[in-house]
């Protein structure tokens, strides 16, 4: 996508329609319904015969733990908003209430796709001696097996917890998997009792000894069904009549009331331990349980008709992901290496490197070690006065965090900000901010009132009688699991102003500074959106005035309003605009008079697609931003984010060339939104070469490991 590329395709003359408004709500997607069209794409992943067969199953038990996070912490607001009698519809025209009535319908038609998939899928297990079996099909020897794990194993888990006149309903955790159980005393008199089934084993049971990567043929059976077929031994001297599985999702977004709370890192664990018993939003059964056990259920959990969800299989997909484990490695990805670092000469340093040039890695096709090996540098450099950081998402074996754990043992001024609303990751944050905080790290928790999301380390040394500040910033966490399953881009410079917004930056996050703008660094939310616009805007007018504009963003997500406005006048003005974004896209692509000249394409493959990337031409004076900034209002007005510039021209034509147009050039496993919202697969031409886009850059990089 070079310049003689980018004029074989100059946008169509502008177009100055009168009659369309940009506010009208027919130009935009609602933005829950675009997040579950993104979970059909994973479901086509699933689908995908291309796909190893334990991967298919990975992406199966992905759209699992989708869809849950989904019904937690999408549609419990949605319900919020309802309970709190809020009606008025978003920029899309839809209100709470609208939304809710067409998840119920989406999610009902996924599901039921999702359950067919699955069978397909244990069908071709079987076929390779994995077999998931019920366990009324079960031979002689395999019944002993379950009932031996039963007696030595499950039993002492279970916790049988009555309901009467004299017990109240148990407390059911959020995502547990429970047992519904009606059972008759010796005076004929029936009783309901709730069992959990335990989360903390296995939830597929083998039936025999899991052998190591020989291929030998393995059984399985789901531990509520052993469970099942032993009930009788947990209720001795009574008549077990009927049991039927129920799984609950509660409202997991709970508020944080940072501005009345004194310690903020209590109240976010205090959050944490009640998201257990949130609301409930969402209630699956399977279609046997009867009206009369529900009703139970619906009355003591005060459930509405639409939060029930009768699932015709296993609840809770997530559960499949424990086949991910299985020791079959050609049922799986084939492993690869990732490109080391390179250009460091004998006898020197990553600092000797950077101070070089600027060097950009491009994960997982590049290796993350060298970010970990960044920080370890600088926890043991004697010239090292100071390391400062933010933490989004590290992980529970954080190398970043033992590193500098290690330079506060080494004497250095270590300062971290550990984002504690990090959602899901808050129990794994707290745990290291402690274990920093015990050690003797200066640890700062956030802002009040705002997320820190923004990926940043500042490593300050002494090198002779001056001091030299370099930089790592990414689109992506500190993550060391992560980064060989995200696409992401770090970035490491010792581009002095760069230093010294780095610095600004932290002491905004740490102190009271009121800085209201940076040499080149865009900061949410004090000059990210303002600059954001200008790019845009500039664009648009080049267009205008006659001259070549393109602009190519990819993300995680667009929803913000005003930018889609924006872009919609950019594309009548004659910008040509390519958006590569993963999940939620609210702008309408194609719609005559409007974003005829906007092409929208979403990549799902092996790795999670997650940099984030803004190119403009600007007149052939190139531009390029890289960070962790979606275009969501949240993230453009309610968090900490970081947009870092590109500035080395050879760089920017790096990513623009080797990177930008390998997406827009996938054919395999890109997907083309429509003007509709909905999305078809990109398909090839007679004769046209396949490019999965993921593929030619893992290739790539495996090449340059292995040379």
């Amino acid at each position: 996508m070079g310049k003689k590329a980018l004029a074989r395709v100059r946008p169509p003359a502008a177009t100055h329609p009168t009659s369309i408004s940009l506010d009208d709500p027919n130009l935009y997607v609602n933005r829950e319904l675009s997040l579950l069209e993104f979970q059909r794409r994973v479901l086509a992943e699933a689908e995908d015969e291309s796909h190893p067969l334990l991967e298919r199953v990975k992406f199966l038990s992905i759209l699992g733990s989708n869809l849950d996070e989904f019904f937690m912490v999408r549609v419990a607001g949605l319900q919020n908003q309802v309970d709190a009698g809020i009606h008025e519809p978003g920029a899309d025209g839809m209100t709470p209430a609208h939304q809710l009535q067409s998840i119920q319908s989406l999610v009902n038609g996924l599901m039921a796709d999702a359950l067919q998939c699955m069978r397909r899928l244990l069908k071709e297990l079987a076929n390779h001696g994995i077999a998931i079996l019920d366990y009324k099909d079960l031979d002689g020897a395999q019944r002993d097996y379950a009932a031996q794990y039963f007696r030595e194993t499950v039993y002492p888990c279970l916790t049988p917890l009555a309901y009467d006149p004299g017990r109240p309903f148990p407390h059911i955790s959020n995502l547990s998997l429970s047992l519904s159980v009606l059972i008759r005393d010796d005076r004929g008199e029936g009783h309901f009792a709730r069992l959990k089934v335990p989360d903390t084993l296995p939830q597929l049971v083998p039936l025999q000894k899991v052998p190591k990567g020989n291929g030998r043929p393995l059984a399985f059976v789901w531990l509520e069904q052993v469970i099942q077929a032993n009930l009788h031994q947990l209720f001795p001297g009574m008549e077990v009549l009927e049991s039927h599985l129920f799984h609950l999702t509660r409202d997991a977004d709970s508020a944080i009331q940072e501005l009345e709370a004194e310690d903020l890192l209590e109240t976010v664990e205090e959050g944490v331990r009640r998201r257990r018993f949130g609301a409930v939003v969402r209630l699956q059964v399977n279609p046997e349980m009867p009206e009369s056990l529900l009703d139970i259920l619906r009355s003591n959990l005060e459930l509405q008709d639409y939060d029930i969800y009768r699932i015709d299989g296993p609840l809770a997909l997530s559960r499949l992901r424990g086949l991910a484990s299985l020791d079959r490695p050609e049922l799986k990805d084939p492993t690869f290496v990732a490109a080391p670092l390179t250009g460091i000469a004998d006898e020197e340093d990553v600092f000797a490197l950077i101070r070089r040039h600027d060097v950009l890695l491009h994960h997982p096709f590049d290796s993350f070690q060298p970010v970990v090996d960044f920080i370890r540098a600088a926890a043991n450099d004697p010239n090292v006065l100071a390391i400062k950081m933010t933490l989004y998402r590290v992980g529970r074996n954080s190398p970043v965090v033992e590193a500098l754990l290690e330079a506060q043992e080494n004497g250095k001024q270590v300062a971290v900000l550990v984002e504690l609303k990090a959602r899901f990751d808050e129990e794994s944050n707290i745990g290291w901010a402690r274990k920093l905080e015990e050690q003797g790290v200066h640890v700062v928790y956030g802002l009040v009132g705002l997320k820190i999301h923004a990926k940043v380390a500042l490593v300050v040394r002494r090198e002779g009688d001056a001091i030299r500040r370099y930089v790592h910033l990414s689109t992506g966490n500190y993550n060391a699991v992560t980064a060989h399953l995200y696409t992401d881009m770090g970035f490491f410079t010792n581009d002095p102003e760069l230093g010294a917004d780095a610095t600004d930056l932290f002491n905004y996050l740490t102190g009271y500074s009121a800085k209201s703008d940076y040499n080149k660094l865009l900061v949410a939310p004090v000059n990210l959106r303002k600059r954001l616009q200008s790019l845009i805007t500039r664009e648009t007018a080049l267009a205008r005035a006659g001259q070549e504009a393109r602009i190519i963003l990819k993300m995680n997500a667009l929803v913000d309003a005003r930018m889609i406005h924006l872009l919609y006048q950019a594309s009548q003005a004659g910008v040509r605009i390519d958006l590569l974004i993963r999940g939620i896209c609210c702008l309408r692509p194609q719609v005559p008079g409007v974003s005829e000249n906007i092409r929208v394409r979403s990549i799902v493959g092996r790795f999670l697609e997650h940099s984030r990337v803004f190119y403009f031409l600007n007149g052939g004076e190139e531009e390029l931003y890289l960070g962790s900034a979606d275009v969501m209002p949240r993230n453009i007005d309610r968090r900490v984010e970081v947009l870092f510039p590109i500035q080395r021209t050879a760089m920017i034509r790096t990513i623009r060339d080797k990177v930008l147009a390998v997406y827009l050039s996938d054919n395999v496993k890109a997907w083309l939104m429509q003007p509709d919202g909905t999305y078809r697969k990109a398909q090839r031409a007679k004769g046209e070469r396949a490019v999965n886009s993921q593929m030619v850059l893992l290739d790539r990089r495996s090449a340059k490991a292995a040379g």
